[in-house]
């Protein structure tokens, strides 16, 4: 398993729930905005809802960063809950921000906005929460810290924090199990550790399921529509490559990565966001040359999955990277070497 991008994916993740526009089509192409950075050294979008309002984070100028609201145009900074550091994750359709900050002591709080201000989600047991998905009734998942010290999911409803609890052998100490988002029936995906390993995760019901994998070791879940289909990563059978995946009905689907120009095949891909069309986005790798490998942005609809980077206006100086929804898209990639929140909008 790639930890170190295992890591990156998971801290850094763009997991949007709410999905815009639908897809126009097989030949879709698309305009690109900058949505700035407050005069910080960068920023990078997370979530979108279906009025084109935007969060993420944006760095401050004290060597920081703030979760944003990106509303009619305008950027602002929602502040954070007393530390230096905070990030919107998701956003539903009444603009409710979801996120996590760290607080004055350091310690790390999910948060839900409301009125111009953050509110902490609170704990489990001790010490640690974030906030990773939100649902048009303000419902919020994400992992909290437990008695015993290992890391639950949850689910934030009416200011009560419920455990979901995981997979048989997933509660030993110091294991991590995560709810990464969160759809409008109150269902849950994310992924945990049991007794068949590093797994896909859907809570339902009040039942746990495993979602398997696509023949290896490992699985993520990242997205959830409202017909209960679910996108993520799992790993192929030898564990030597994982591809972005479509769960329904029962059945994983590999939608595999990204082709090259040159037309060499990607190692790893990403499915981080599915609207209710089953339009998934995510991120894929390929190898460009012997030394290089690249991250690029993906849209899967139609049975076939696109770079997004060949989608955009041709010579327009961003690299996209990792991005978030369907229709219109937002998330992070680079213009002359500066890391920006962009927000894709179909033609």
């Amino acid at each position: 398993m790639n930890h170190s991008r295992f890591v990156q994916t998971t801290f850094w993740k763009c997991i949007g729930f709410l999905l815009a526009l639908p897809l126009m089509g097989a030949a879709q192409t698309y305009t690109i905005t900058d949505l700035g950075d407050l005069g910080g050294s960068g920023s990078g979008a997370r979530g979108i809802n279906a009025s084109g309002q935007v969060t993420g984070y944006v760095a401050t100028q004290r060597g920081g960063s703030s979760p944003f609201l990106y509303s009619d145009g305008k950027m602002t900074s929602l502040g954070t809950l007393g530390g230096g550091s905070g990030i919107g994750q998701a956003i539903n359709s009444s603009g409710q921000v979801a996120g996590y900050s760290t607080l004055r002591d350091g310690e790390y709080r999910g948060f839900i906005s409301g009125g111009g201000k953050l509110r902490s989600v609170g704990f489990l047991a001790c010490c640690y929460s974030d906030a990773e998905g939100i649902n048009d009734a303000g419902q919020v998942t994400g992992a909290s810290s437990t008695a015993n010290g290992d890391i639950h999911p949850y689910l934030y409803t009416n200011g009560k924090m419920m455990d979901l609890g995981t997979l048989p052998g997933g509660s030993e100490p110091g294991s991590w199990n995560t709810g990464e988002a969160v759809n409008n029936l109150g269902e849950v995906v994310g992924w945990g550790y049991g007794d068949a390993g590093f797994r896909a995760i859907l809570w339902s019901k009040g039942q746990i399921r495993d979602l398997g994998t696509l023949g290896g070791p490992y699985s993520e879940a990242f997205g959830i529509n409202d017909q209960g289909q679910i996108t993520g990563q799992a790993y192929i059978p030898g564990g030597i490559g994982a591809d972005a995946f479509l769960y329904e009905n029962g059945v994983m689907k590999d939608l595999g990565t990204i082709t090259s120009s040159t037309g060499s095949n990607g190692q790893y891909a990403y499915g981080l966001g599915i609207n209710n069309d089953g339009v998934v986005v995510g991120e894929s790798t390929y190898q460009e040359n012997p030394t290089a490998i690249v991250y690029h942005a993906f849209v899967y609809s139609n049975g076939k999955m696109k770079d997004l980077n060949r989608l955009i206006p041709p010579n327009s100086g961003w690299v996209l990277s990792t991005i978030n929804d369907a229709g219109q898209i937002v998330g992070y990639g680079t213009i002359h070497n500066q890391q920006r929140a962009f927000l894709l909008t179909p033609q």
